[in-house]
């Protein structure tokens, strides 16, 4: 039970997993908190650019340089109820690192609370979506990461596709801004049960039009990943897997705003500050502010 059994929420349990870092703006206590953030900075699996076991710290630095008040939307974040957990400490084994992630999500889920997780590398939310079952998901990334297994090992970061449809199911899960698959993934028969929407099918379709086709394929609620390199490299240049003709930031944010009230779970993972000129860990912490203004003014929007 949480606290000791003297209380109703897992506060207690969460404090023991974390340091006390905190992003701007995040000012509730647990008990209070809607979303809560936490880093896992983990980047054990990488195959090209290691670092975004930095990128936790980073994109809390350029969230500092945000202003608090997001004048498109009409919220303060003042008055939204935002923690900051801190990061999980940096471990060296993928599968302990993701039975971590899973512990600490399944109490923010169980809590009624929304996680917003800080990456470190895309193997982290196999951890999270493992507390997740009736759900619909949407990847935005320029991989297909469905490979069975990368380097011998299932839970690599070019794997987290396959690990979640194994999870949530077949035609569960649209992945945005895809413009790398190998032959082995696509020759797979599994690899149909995804939805992947090409950056090249966004270009010419328009970000409105694939927005109307998720509405009309998912009825339930929605767990938001956010890879970067799902995003142009003249957008977001500091990922661990740069790949040219990406997404605009504007695809992001719309495919953000049409979701956010439906949204249980978000994350963004693989940027690596070591390779960043700083635009990447402000584009990432600006989409976090888009994720909880946009849901927050369409739950004000709903009380009136």
């Amino acid at each position: 039970m949480g606290s000791n059994g003297k209380k109703k929420d897992n506060a207690a349990e969460l404090n023991e997993h974390f340091n006390h870092l905190k992003i701007a703006d995040a000012t509730s206590d647990y008990a209070t908190a809607d979303y809560v953030i936490f880093g896992v900075p983990f980047d054990n699996t990488s195959s090209y650019r290691k670092g975004s076991r930095l990128a936790p710290n980073s994109i809390r630095v350029a969230y500092d340089n945000l202003e608090s008040y997001e004048v498109n939307y009409g919220i303060d974040f003042g008055d939204c109820h935002i923690i900051d957990q801190g990061d999980l400490p940096a471990y060296e084994d993928v599968n302990y690192t993701l039975s971590e992630v899973e512990d600490v999500t399944r109490l923010i889920f169980n809590d009624k609370k929304i996680p917003v997780m800080l990456g470190g590398e895309h193997s982290i939310t196999v951890g999270a979506i493992r507390n997740l079952k009736d759900i619909d998901m949407i990847i935005i990334d320029a991989h297909s990461d469905f490979r069975d297994s990368y380097f011998e090992n299932k839970f690599n970061h070019a794997c987290v596709t396959r690990r979640a449809l194994e999870m949530l199911g077949p035609d569960r899960i649209i992945s945005i801004g895809t413009r790398s698959t190998s032959k082995e993934e696509i020759e797979y028969e599994g690899y149909k049960k995804v939805r992947f929407v090409s950056a090249n099918e966004v270009r010419s379709k328009g970000i409105k039009n694939i927005i109307n086709e998720i509405k009309s394929r998912f009825d339930k609620n929605i767990y938001f990943s956010i890879d970067m390199d799902g995003i142009d490299p003249a957008y977001a240049p500091g990922v661990g897997t740069p790949e040219p003709y990406g997404l605009s930031a504007n695809d992001v944010r719309e495919t953000i705003n049409a979701f956010a009230d439906k949204i249980i779970g978000f994350d963004i993972v693989e940027i690596t500050p070591l390779y960043d000129n700083g635009n990447t860990s402000m584009l990432a912490a600006k989409f976090i502010q888009d994720f909880i203004a946009s849901r927050e003014n369409i739950l004000k929007s709903r009380e009136k």
